[in-house]
């Protein structure tokens, strides 16, 4: 960045000793063509016009190499900052990450490419006017000290209506991304669920609710835009007053020669790259303040986040064995621990603690004897197989949802085990029938059962279920509670959450969170 802020300084240097070195060689062209007829000869003015368009070159590929460098500068910092946010949401514990997930992904996926105009448009346009406006000025004053008096009055309005109209704009622009979270959240969740909500008939509500919010994000962008347009008048007024006042200046004194041609022509070109920086400031402003309100957010979720801190060590031994002290429990090898309690105390948040996902609320969680906190989530999650209470499902093949956490050994035993063997022959194209986002185009049934076939798929020696058996049908669900005790069998540590009869008879040791080990 430092690299990029720097080059870009010199490139609007170079454009502002090329913009007045070109206005001041035009000038003199201008002034010996009219003032003396006989150097109007090509031989003779083949030298300056040569200067002139040497000057243009340079300025256009100094401004060629500005945008460039902008380009490339907006990119980088876009793509760090994306990073940064992605790494910190995918390092929060899963209910905080759901508390920001919508401006977390609003700040992604739309509002940081704001920031391209702001690095392409406004930070050259604020380099070029820290360095043109004063060096004009000063050129002005010493072909015409007048002239420089008017455009020093004139100038400081343009930046005071800036900073007047940019406190206007900034409220506007938040509310703007805050009203793009809401129905880019709300749009994706009609999406997702226009199957049901046509089956209920309330697809009129939905409809209603989106126009609504749709209505809101419009009004919200015009208001921002009016404001633009009318500070894009007030400034182009101002300049044209400004450059109009040094126009009749210079006239007036050329009508009674109390100064030169080749000086008033200089004073006239110039006078209107003083105002032309702010202005192009001013028009860019608007445009940029909406990727400076990402920013601002995409920094504050960076800042207010705390993600937990990752450990160095890996997981001793072949096999592992969870020893949690509350609830107190230890889940060995070749053992079946069902975790029961009512709802809400907190059995899904347990699982995600020993995952490493989350903090334990009370006491600690050891995996070999080594806390998960001293763990490297890299060398510990693949020795864990998890199945949350709804399975991760991307837009792709059932085939790549199915192996999204790695290639199974045996993925048609696993399809068998988890009963998934009778979706797939329901399927159009079988494995490569493509899916939505979040498994549309699955019912709730079969998408239970393709987040099972990656558990029992897996090899890993740590298995960790969720209501497994959630929206499956009794015979269905036998055959799966059967397959899981098998894993247990075949050496896996196996710890299952839930609170239905036929789990709790699997399980070697039940314990009831919130109260003592039910069984043994």
């Amino acid at each position: 960045m430092r690299r990029f802020l720097i080059a870009t300084t010199a490139c609007g240097v170079l454009i502002a000793a090329c913009t007045i070195a070109s206005a001041v060689v035009l000038a003199g062209i201008v002034a010996r063509v009219i003032t003396d007829p006989a150097s109007r000869s090509v031989g003779e003015l083949s030298t300056p016009i040569a200067i002139l368009l040497a000057l243009w070159v340079f300025r256009a590929l100094a401004q060629w190499r500005q945008g460039r460098l902008g380009q490339h500068g907006a990119s980088a910092v876009i793509a760090d900052l994306s990073d940064q946010v992605l790494t910190t949401a995918t390092s929060l514990p899963p209910r905080q990450l759901a508390a920001h997930r919508d401006e977390a992904a609003v700040v992604i996926t739309r509002g940081l490419d704001g920031l391209r105009v702001y690095f392409t448009t406004y930070l050259p346009s604020l380099f070029l006017a820290a360095v043109l406006t004063p060096a004009t000025a000063v050129v002005i004053a010493f072909y015409d000290w007048k002239s420089a008096l008017i455009v020093t009055i004139a100038l400081p309005l343009i930046p005071v209506f800036m900073v007047l109209i940019g406190l206007a704009t900034a409220d506007r622009s938040a509310a703007a991304l805050a009203a793009m979270a809401t129905l880019q959240s709300r749009l994706l969740d009609l999406v997702a669920g226009l199957p049901t909500l046509r089956a209920l008939g309330r697809t009129g509500g939905a409809a209603a609710r989106i126009a609504e919010l749709g209505a809101a994000h419009r009004r919200s962008a015009m208001a921002t835009m009016r404001i633009a347009f009318l500070s894009a008048l007030v400034l182009e007024l101002l300049a044209t007053l400004g450059v109009a006042l040094v126009a009749v200046g210079v006239g007036m004194r050329l009508v009674y020669g109390e100064m030169t041609l080749s000086a008033g022509l200089t004073a006239l070109l110039l006078a209107p790259e003083v105002f032309w920086p702010l202005r192009r400031v001013g028009a860019a402003f608007h445009s940029a303040q909406d990727g400076k309100t990402a920013v601002q957010a995409a920094f504050r979720f960076i800042d207010t986040a705390e993600p937990p801190g990752a450990g160095t060590l890996g997981v001793p031994g072949d096999s592992v064995t969870v020893e949690v002290d509350d609830p107190e429990l230890t889940a060995g090898p070749g053992r079946v621990t069902v975790l029961t309690g009512p709802n809400g105390i907190g059995k899904s948040t347990l699982l995600q603690a020993i995952l490493g996902l989350d903090r334990p609320t009370e006491g600690g969680i050891r995996i070999n004897g080594v806390e998960v906190a001293e763990l490297d989530p890299q060398q510990w999650w693949p020795k864990v197989a998890w199945l949350a209470q709804r399975p991760v499902l991307i837009p792709g093949t059932v085939q790549e949802n199915l192996e999204l956490f790695g290639p199974l050994p045996d993925l048609r035993s696993a399809c068998r085990a988890a009963c998934f063997d009778e979706v797939l022959a329901t399927l159009p194209d079988g494995l490569q029938t493509v899916i939505g986002r979040g498994g549309v185009g699955l019912s709730l049934g079969q998408r239970q059962r393709l987040g099972l076939v990656r558990v029992l798929g897996s090899a890993a020696p740590l298995l960790l279920f969720d209501e497994p058996t959630a929206h499956l049908d009794g015979p269905t669900e036998a055959r799966v509670l059967d397959a899981i005790t098998r894993r247990a069998a075949d050496g896996a540590t196996v710890l299952v959450v839930g609170h239905r009869d036929p789990i709790l008879e699997i399980g070697d040791a039940v314990v009831r969170m919130g109260g003592a080990r039910v069984a043994p």
